[in-house]
This record gives C-alpha cells, structure tokens and sequence, in this order.
C-alpha cells in the first residue's frame, strides 16, 4: 500500500523523547472541492516551497521531494520559506548545488553546528537531498533507496 502525506515540511516532522523523528499532521493536506462554479475543481493544499514541481501530480515521489527539501534544511540550517539567496533567482535547492561545487563545505553547513558534525555525513546527506528534489519524478530515488543512501 502507498501512502502520501503531500505535506512534509520541517514543522511536520516532530522528535520523541530518543530524538526519533515522526511525522505528524497527516490531516492539514487535504484535497479542497470549490463548489462556487459549474464544474467542480479539485486542488491540493500544502506549503508551496515544499511541493515537488509536479504538483497536482500526488505520489510518493512527491514526498520523496518534500523530504529532500527536509533534509537541505536540516544541513543547512536555513529554513526554505524564509530563505533569500544573495544571487537574484536562486531557489535553495541551486544555491546547494553551486556551493558543493565552488566552496567548502563548512559555507554550506548550519554554522551553529560550529566543528560538531561529520562532514562525511553532512556531505552525504547533501548529496541524497538534491537526488530527491531533482525536477523529473522519476529521477528521485524511492524513499528505500534514500534510506539506504543515508546509511552509507
């Protein structure tokens, strides 16, 4: 059975008391019927910076982007919706991308993490995270394979 949260975003995701992460608010994305007109029309709500670009499109390829988005953030330590790059037009996803391929890792990763991390892991995690949010659905890994890659 596939099941599809289409709305997984960082306030979604809570920690128990062992730091387990688990995924809450399965009820907030729900498809909204607009009866004001002849035709009935059906759109998905969620949190825009989080939908894989193929919206509308439900799967769990769609979450596997909005996880992937998770994680930049999570490296990072920049959140998504407040995100303003200092380059016009650069989504976080790129920004990721551009500093990977220009820089140390160190620019990239949450300076409040200071030295306190494994930038193996880190580098890792970053790698997975734009595998995930890649443009075309079926470029994304599975959710198994994700798990897998962060495994080592």
């Amino acid at each position: 059975m596939m099941i599809v949260h289409r709305d997984i975003k960082s306030s979604n995701v809570l920690l128990d008391g062992n730091f387990t992460p688990k995924i809450s608010d399965f009820g907030l994305a729900k498809l909204i019927h607009d009866h004001g007109h002849a035709d009935t029309h059906t759109q998905i709500a969620g949190t825009i910076c989080y939908i894989a670009p193929e919206y509308g499109r439900l799967s769990p390829k769609a979450d596997v982007y909005s996880f992937g988005i998770v994680a930049l953030e999570i490296v990072t330590g920049k959140r998504v919706p407040n995100f303003i790059p200092k380059e016009d037009g650069v989504y976080v996803t790129d920004w990721v991308n551009r500093r990977l391929k220009e820089t140390n890792l160190s620019e990239i990763v949450d300076p409040g993490l200071g030295s306190e991390y494994s930038s193996q892991e880190a580098y890792r995690t970053l790698k997975v995270a734009l595998k995930c949010v890649h443009r075309l659905p079926h470029r994304r890994p599975k959710m198994s394979t994700v798990k897998e890659m962060l495994e080592g």
